[in-house]
Order: C-alpha cells, then structure tokens, then sequence
C-alpha cells in the first residue's frame, strides 16, 4: 500500500519537510455543510473576511471534523524525526498539533493573534481568552445566519494607533506578516541544513492559491537536492513536473484521507 511506501521512507529520512495546504483549510466536510457558504457570503459581503479562518475553525468543531486527530497522528509519526512544518491552511487546529516546538511555520496567519486592522506596524498579540470566546460568540451567531458586527468592537484598539483590531491572516486588508516572520528565520534556515541530505518532502493537499509559498519551492528543492523524495498528495492537483520524474510520486487522493491511514 501506498501508506506503508510513505511510512518507510519517514523511517529512512534524515530530514523531512512537511507542507500543508488548501486540503487542511476546509475540510470536504465542512463544505457541505449550507451554513458555511451562506457564513461565508455574509463574511465577503461584509468586507470582514478576515473572520473567515475562525469560521473555519468553528465549522469543524461544529461538523465534527477529525482534521485535529489526524494532525495529531502526523505528529506522533514524526515526533523522533527532524522535521519542519510549513502551512498555507489557517486553522487553528495545526497551530495546536504539538510539533517539535518551533517547527511550524504558517505564513498565512490564523485566528490565534490579533493585528492592527490600519497596518500600523504594530507587532501582532496573541488573542486572549476572553476576545477568543467573543469571537466564538460571533461565530455561533453565523452559524445561525446572522452577524453583529458591534460585537466586533470589543476586540480593542490599537495600541499605537487607536485603529480597531482585526484578526491577523491573509485576509486582512493591511496584513500584518510579523506576526510569523520569526518562525519564518527558522523556517529558511532550517532548509539551508537539507542540502545534500536525504530528505523526504510531502506536500499535503496543497493547490494553486498560494503557490509561491509551498509548491514551487518544494520543487526546487526537491529538483536541485539530489538526494530528495517527493511525494505529492491532493484529490486534484497530484501531478509532478516532467523535470521531477524519478523524484516521487503524485498520489490522487484527498490528503487527510491519506494521513487517516498512515
């Protein structure tokens, strides 16, 4: 079986390098469900999209989602080996996966922190729990197709600027990437010890939205390490480049339906 093949060269890998993508972020699932694309349009229309990774996050717990419980298989499998975790996905369920601590990067943001919704430059904060619950209580309201958006005011002000507080992900207007460039150092630095290493890459339901982050670096690595396996899972987008043939494979399969039997 194609899980055992993965399983062994985990076991034979010096490094591995792990992506996470669109896959991750919203599980078929939570698409099915008539309360996410109606949240969503809400959401778009609103000009508050930046909700959308903890209406995400919500959708999953509500629908029952084991996206956390197979993150945290990955996890195990990988706990002895030296690894580094790199996600396009926003929920909050990878930012929870105990990795080796700061192994994991998520460029994209999350629900987990808050920005100055102006861009200011004031560094991103950690979300506390009681703005945490608020924004459980907005997204409770969603899930029964409504919003108040008042309630939004009570995430706080800037501290710099007195703008209002927006949660801190891509889709935010002035998107505030400080809130990961420090994991981002390790990230990159991490990848300059994989030269001439053997390393086995999984990019894991990772499509074409942000291809710049995950996919075309994973190729080039995977092209210019000689010593490199690629393996390339997703329900679509599954094939290798021509210049990558003999490195890998392309696997046809929804990647946390994968995972589910590693």
């Amino acid at each position: 079986m194609m899980q055992d093949e993965i399983r062994e060269k985990i076991n034979s890998a010096e490094m591995i390098l792990v992506g996470l993508g669109e896959e991750f972020q919203c599980p078929a699932s939570v698409k099915k469900q008539a309360e996410y694309e109606r949240a969503k349009e809400i959401l778009q229309k609103e000009g508050i999209l930046w909700l959308l990774p903890a209406w995400d996050d919500y959708c999953e717990r509500e629908t029952k989602s084991d996206t956390s419980v197979v993150l945290q298989k990955l996890a195990d499998i990988l706990a002895d080996k030296d690894y580094f975790v790199i996600s396009t996905a926003m929920n909050e369920c990878i930012a929870d996966t105990p990795w080796k601590k700061g192994r994991l990067v998520m460029p994209c943001g999350t629900a987990t922190k808050l920005q100055c919704a102006a861009g200011c430059g004031e560094n991103p904060v950690t979300i506390s729990e009681e703005k945490s619950r608020l924004v459980e209580e907005v997204m409770g309201d969603l899930w029964e197709g409504k919003l108040y958006p008042d309630k939004l005011e009570h995430l706080g002000k800037c501290g710099k600027c007195g703008g209002s507080m927006v949660l801190n992900n891509i889709y935010a207007e002035h998107y505030n990437e400080n809130g990961y460039m420090e994991q981002w150092d390790r990230y990159t630095g991490w990848l300059q010890r994989t030269l001439n290493r053997k390393v086995l890459i999984l990019e894991l339901g990772v499509g074409m939205r942000f291809p710049t982050v995950i996919r075309f670096p994973f190729e080039k690595i995977a092209y210019f390490n000689q010593k490199a396996e690629f393996y390339r899972i997703h329900e679509k987008l599954y094939q290798l480049t021509e210049e990558l043939k003999g490195k890998g494979k392309g696997i046809y399969k929804n990647a946390i339906d994968c995972l589910r039997n590693l």
